[in-house]
């Protein structure tokens, strides 16, 4: 007999040990997701951060109420970090969206999921209304705002319409109102914004991704453009415009960049398109994103033209 026969709790044990590892890469992933640092995890959730890299190494033995200021910290719901296994991409959507649903609106889902067949796709309209997603440094509102220009559109950056509705800088927001606080402001501009008459390009902040309403709202109103740069120019740009957020004084710098641009990347590839921006100048990228709104703004003609055919 192995040793490991004589041991019948040995599966368990490494079930245990299975699941601790995915909970904390799960706590590493929603850390991501909102661009902290797991520095500043530890300062709004009051958690060590010596435990909390325990936590995210798997090595970290867990109460439920630690695990409760993590998930209030980083505003991921509680559920999302326990779960087992992978959870589709658009569940965070999913789950708030059935949250808020009506009765009927459940019923529709679910024939629509059980296999009945649903709405048409919308028809193609002109892309006249642009929003700019993207990490911080990809150049989205240096870019966003003299494409504009070229065009003769309204440019609006989203952070600053919340700092405008709240009297209040986006920092002093986040100190006082926390990730949650800071997320509501932001839908509520997002709202804001979307009333607005005219075309125009609209730059938003870099974790918009991760409020799946918030996001859906921003998908369904206006042609979306992934704004990219390699992780090496993001941060030289943002060295260069003195803000280190959320990553100052954190020697891992560039590590949470990467781990924060990888969390985010499958949800800023739902964008209808992506520039590169990686050695350009601010005046090409400007050209190529109106190249590529003109070029995309000509497509959506063709086809709602052949659908009224």
């Amino acid at each position: 007999m192995t040793r490991l026969d004589l041991d019948p709790a040995a599966p368990e044990v490494a079930a245990d040990t299975t699941y601790l590892a995915e909970l904390g890469q799960r706590v590493r992933r929603a850390r991501a997701l909102r661009g902290m640092s797991r520095k500043t995890l530890a300062r709004v959730s009051g958690i060590s951060e010596r435990y909390l890299a325990q936590l995210e190494s798997g090595a970290g033995n867990l109460s439920i109420v630690l695990l409760r200021k993590v998930s209030r910290a980083t505003g991921a719901p509680l559920e999302e970090l326990v779960g087992e296994g992978e959870q589709p991409a658009d569940w965070p959507l999913f789950r708030e969206l059935l949250r808020r649903a009506s009765p009927a609106a459940i019923e529709l889902a679910r024939k629509a999921l059980d296999g009945g067949t649903g709405d048409a796709p919308p028809t193609p309209r002109s892309v006249d209304r642009v929003a700019l997603i993207g990490l911080r440094g990809a150049g989205k509102s240096t870019v966003g705002r003299l494409a504009a220009q070229r065009l003769g559109w309204s440019f609006i950056e989203l952070n600053h319409e919340v700092e405008r509705a709240a009297g209040l800088s986006v920092t002093e927001v986040f100190n006082l109102y926390g990730q949650d606080g800071y997320r509501r402001l932001e839908q509520k501009a997002l709202r804001a914004v979307i009333e607005q008459p005219g075309p125009l390009i609209l730059a938003t902040g870099g974790g918009i991704v991760a409020e799946p309403l918030t996001f859906d709202q921003l998908l369904s109103s206006f042609f979306t453009v992934w704004v990219k740069a390699l992780p090496g120019q993001h941060m030289n740009r943002v060295r260069e415009q003195g803000d280190l957020r959320p990553m100052a004084n954190d020697r891992g710098a560039m590590d949470e960049l990467v781990a924060i641009l990888s969390s985010r990347e499958p949800l800023y590839a739902r964008a209808n398109a992506q520039i590169d921006t990686s050695e350009m100048s601010v005046d090409r990228a400007a050209g190529a994103l109106v190249d590529l709104i003109q070029h995309a703004d000509a497509r959506a003609r063709i086809d709602r033209g052949s659908m009224n055919v």
